[in-house]
């Protein structure tokens, strides 16, 4: 029996295929009715599920070839973030951004427009500059924004639709140093008041909340300057030691804060490569909305706190910038994101959140692909 990393979901594909090369891969996408790639399985629906095949590619020889006069790097369809960052910074390159966990695949992340945090940088799906797909005769097909203008912008952000993804190649720059600073007791109303001087006050910002009282709660600043060193942040106080964002997590699952400067790749990821990922036993929603509705959803989803704290662990506010990207939500512009991460009881949620999603939806809210 498989399930995804929450065991949430059980897979009911009758076939599973583990290639240990790319042409086995290709065979294997020749001879299937239906093929859907498995990556890392941090994903709470269908999404990766099929009929027939389930195409898992981490087992493919490991492909990371550093371009340094394009400033690109070329990957495998199965590496995952954190086996390839450190071999970039090792080689004095950096990706713009990276999501909470680095323990996802690169090609499952970019197909749904997965994210980090930045009100001025992209999602992770914006740093490709190229793929290469396996079709359904087990051809391959490559795609790169330079040569395909018209066709590149709908290739990426794909949910697996076009087929499996072989390689990607993805725009660097050079390594950098991020340092993390947390602050505690945010207010809601410094928060809606100053929204977007908030969010855009270092390089990267969550703010965690439980939707409750007057206090949002903690903010995580990730920086690549000077860091915020200061005794206060918007009412909020500097944290008195690290912490986690699940107020009985352990803090040594996380990346570094207290302000000490680190490579790029430790310290973005909320989360350290050799722990395991966040709870496990939880279920994961995330809603999309216009930057400029984003107080209009925070005073919408503060209406449901009471009714949310049953089944709520923490909820996650973030800021992505906008791409042209067809199916991703920044194809509409700056966006924001409200993440929740819920215990896994679905009966529970199926009675929160309709009233929840009833509210965000004249809003504009767009569902994350993955969840």
């Amino acid at each position: 029996m498989r399930t995804n990393w929450a065991g949430n979901y059980t897979y009911g594909a009758p076939r599973l295929c583990r290639p240990t090369s790319l042409s086995e891969a290709q065979d294997i996408v020749a001879g299937a009715d239906e093929v859907r790639v498995l990556g890392s399985r941090h994903s709470f629906n269908a999404i990766g599920d099929s009929a027939a095949v389930q195409l898992d590619l981490s087992a493919l020889p490991r492909r990371i070839e550093i371009d340094a006069a394009a400033r690109e790097v070329t990957v495998d369809g199965g590496i995952r973030y954190g086996d390839l960052a450190p071999v970039l910074h090792a080689q004095g390159f950096a990706l713009a951004n990276l999501a909470s966990l680095p323990h996802i695949s690169v090609a499952g992340a970019v197909a749904t427009a997965t994210h980090g945090s930045g009100s001025a940088t992209g999602n992770l799906a914006t740093a490709v500059t190229g793929l290469e797909l396996i079709g359904p005769d087990g051809g391959l097909h490559r795609l790169s924004r330079e040569s395909d203008p018209e066709t590149f912008p709908g290739a990426v952000v794909a949910l697996g639709a076009l087929g499996p993804v072989a390689s990607l190649t993805l725009a660097t720059q050079p390594t950098y140093e991020v340092r993390q600073d947390v602050f505690t007791g945010l207010p809601f109303d410094a928060l809606t008041e100053g929204f977007e001087e908030i969010m855009a006050a270092a390089t990267s910002v969550s703010v965690f909340t439980d939707w409750r009282g007057d206090a949002a709660g903690a903010v995580w600043l990730k920086d690549r300057g000077a860091g915020h060193p200061e005794a206060e942040f918007h009412g909020a106080r500097p944290a008195t030691g690290p912490v986690h964002p699940l107020p009985d997590g352990r803090a040594a699952d996380c990346t570094a804060q207290m302000g000490a400067p680190g490579p790029w790749h430790e310290r973005l990821p909320h989360f350290r490569m050799e722990f395991s990922p966040s709870n496990g036993a939880e279920i994961q929603a995330e809603y999309f909305l216009p930057r400029a509705a984003a107080v209009e959803g925070i005073t919408a989803l503060r209406r449901h706190g009471e009714r949310l704290a049953p089944v709520l662990m923490i909820s996650e506010i973030r800021t992505v910038a906008g791409d042209d990207l067809w199916l991703s939500p920044g194809h509409r512009g700056d966006y924001v994101a409200f993440h929740f991460t819920f215990r896994r009881d679905w009966p529970a949620l199926e009675a929160v959140l309709p009233g929840m999603e009833a509210d965000l939806a004249p809003l504009g809210a767009l569902p994350h692909w993955g969840k």
